[in-house]
């Protein structure tokens, strides 16, 4: 057998150009990635404590014996004296997906919500509403809106609206809220 004469130059080659490879990686994640560049997180931690005191909803049951949601005792009433429109339109913004907010804005997969305090329920122009909401009957009323948002599979059973509902009792005011100030003619609170 004769030995190949290079075989050592070959080998030497070849860690070269892999700790070559490895200095290049080290380079460009440091050009791509610097660490404490950030000066805050996007997202909280867990472990971070946020402070909410509006009222709540009751905590949810375990998984498996989940019950719905009940809209507020006594009606929206209280909780609406309460309520913050500007915190309603920041809870809102999740439903501009589907929604449209603005005077003569057009219908997205949901109805535009120009108005609808005191609108008939499942009847505007120009959108064809679910028969659970077409045949509802009745206006948008503060409690009706409560309903409706708390669950609105709930209030009526084969809604096209897929969202689950708000469980918090004081976002629901707060919506609410928003919703009765997108009116030239605001509806007066109960």
């Amino acid at each position: 057998m004769s030995k190949d004469p290079l075989l050592l130059t070959k080998l030497a080659g070849a860690a070269l150009v892999v700790a070559w490879i490895a200095v290049a990686a080290v380079f460009v994640s440091s050009i791509l990635y610097r660490p404490g560049s950030i000066d805050s997180p996007a997202y909280p931690l867990l472990d971070t404590e946020i402070v909410d005191e509006r009222p709540t909803a009751p905590a949810a049951p375990e998984a498996g014996t989940e019950a719905p949601v009940e809209p507020a005792a006594g009606g929206i009433g209280a909780l609406l004296a309460a309520a913050d429109a500007a915190a309603g339109e920041k809870v809102a913004k999740k439903c501009a997906a589907c929604h449209s907010f603005e005077e003569g804005g057009r219908h997205k997969i949901g109805p535009n919500l120009w108005n609808v305090v005191g609108r008939g329920i499942g009847a505007v122009d120009g959108y064809k509403f679910s028969a659970a909401l077409a045949e509802h009957g009745g206006t948008w009323g503060y409690d009706e809106l409560d309903a409706f948002l708390t669950a609105p599979k709930t209030f009526a059973a084969g809604t096209k609206m897929t969202f689950a509902g708000l469980r918090n009792e004081a976002d629901r005011a707060d919506v609410i809220a928003y919703l009765r100030n997108l009116s030239d003619n605001p509806k007066p609170l109960p």
